[in-house]
């Protein structure tokens, strides 16, 4: 399901335009992608939360040349499945 596909989903499941539903959906991410920016992490229950995780310095390998290289440390968003989510998928 791409983009487009799941505005077309909202759309007709909550009885709205597309135009509406695209608006939302937009909205949502936004405000997702705000908290984590934050550092905070968002729990929708019974679906999941995304939050920041962090991964540390590490050593790594140019597959050309060989060569050994500092990796940075980072910090990535993950999403971890409530069991709701879970459940459905089962």
């Amino acid at each position: 399901m791409n983009k487009s596909e799941l505005i077309d989903a909202i759309a007709t499941q909550a009885d709205i335009s597309k135009a509406a539903a695209g608006r939302a959906l937009d909205a949502a991410v936004e405000a997702i992608t705000g908290a984590l920016k934050k550092g905070d992490s968002v729990s929708l229950i019974g679906f999941g939360t995304f939050y920041v995780g962090e991964r540390a310095a590490r050593t790594g390998r140019n597959p050309q040349t060989g060569k050994t290289l500092e990796i940075k440390a980072a910090k990535s968003p993950k999403f971890r499945a409530g069991k709701g989510l879970k459940d459905a998928c089962n």
